[in-house]
C-alpha cells in the first residue's frame, strides 16, 4: 500500500497534476456532498470523525450529527449566503464515530448556486482544542450555535420556529448554568471549559 501511495505522489509530481494529491492529503477536512450525500471526502476529514474514507463514501451527513433532529435544523443554515455570494461558514456541534461531540468550523462554496445544497464542496475543522465541548442539551446546543453566530434572541426564535420568550428563556438559563452575565461570556465560557462529552445515537 505504501508503494501505492508513493507511486501516485512521484507521478504526481512528474505530471504536474496535483488535484487529487491535494485533495486527498490536505491537512484540512475536506468532503463533496450532493443533496448532503458524502460522494468523496479527504483523509483528515475521514479521520476528524473517527471512519475510513470507504465508511462514509455514499453515506448522508445524518450520520455526522448528535441527533436526526439537528441534522434536520441545520439544512437550510447558508442556503441564502451560498445563493448569493456562493460562500458560507459557521460553527457546530458533530459527533464522531464513537459518540463523542464537539465543535467544528464549517465553511462551504456550491458548485450549483442556484441550489446549493446539489453539488457542494465543504471544510471542516475540528475546533476541540480551543472549544471543548460541554455538556448540553440538543435544542441548547441550537442556541448556542446561533449565538455564537452572532444571532439574536428573536432571530434564533424565528430559525427555530420558536417564541422569542422561549429562547430567551434558554439563554437565561446558559447564562446561569456557566455563570456569567452576557452572550459574550457564555461563548468564552464554552470555549474554556473542559471535559469529553460522549451522546449515546
Amino acid at each position: 500500500m505504501r508503494n501505492i501511495v508513493k507511486t501516485r505522489i512521484d507521478e504526481s509530481f512528474e505530471t504536474g497534476c496535483f488535484d487529487e494529491l491535494a485533495f486527498t492529503y490536505a491537512p484540512v477536512g475536506l468532503v463533496v456532498t450532493e443533496n448532503r450525500v458524502i460522494r468523496d471526502c479527504n483523509l483528515a476529514f475521514a479521520a476528524m470523525f473517527g471512519y475510513e474514507r470507504d465508511d462514509l463514501r455514499g453515506q448522508t451527513f445524518a450520520r455526522l450529527y448528535p441527533s436526526d433532529e439537528e441534522f434536520d435544523n441545520i439544512r437550510d443554515r447558508g442556503i441564502k449566503s451560498l445563493k448569493e455570494h456562493n460562500t458560507y461558514w459557521d460553527e457546530r456541534i458533530m459527533a464522531r464515530k464513537d459518540g463523542s461531540l464537539f465543535w467544528c468550523r464549517t465553511r462551504g462554496h456550491s458548485f450549483t448556486p442556484d441550489e446549493p445544497l446539489m453539488r457542494a464542496v465543504w471544510s471542516f475543522a475540528d475546533l476541540s482544542q480551543i472549544r471543548p465541548y460541554q455538556p448540553l442539551t440538543r435544542r441548547e446546543r441550537e442556541i448556542v450555535s446561533h449565538l455564537s453566530d452572532g444571532l439574536t434572541s428573536k432571530e434564533i426564535a424565528l430559525k427555530l420556529d420558536l417564541s422569542y420568550r422561549t429562547v430567551e428563556v434558554y439563554r437565561a438559563k446558559l447564562l446561569k448554568k456557566f455563570e456569567v452575565s452576557n452572550t459574550q461570556g457564555l461563548i468564552q465560557a464554552l470555549g474554556g471549559l473542559g471535559g469529553e462529552q460522549v451522546v449515546k445515537r
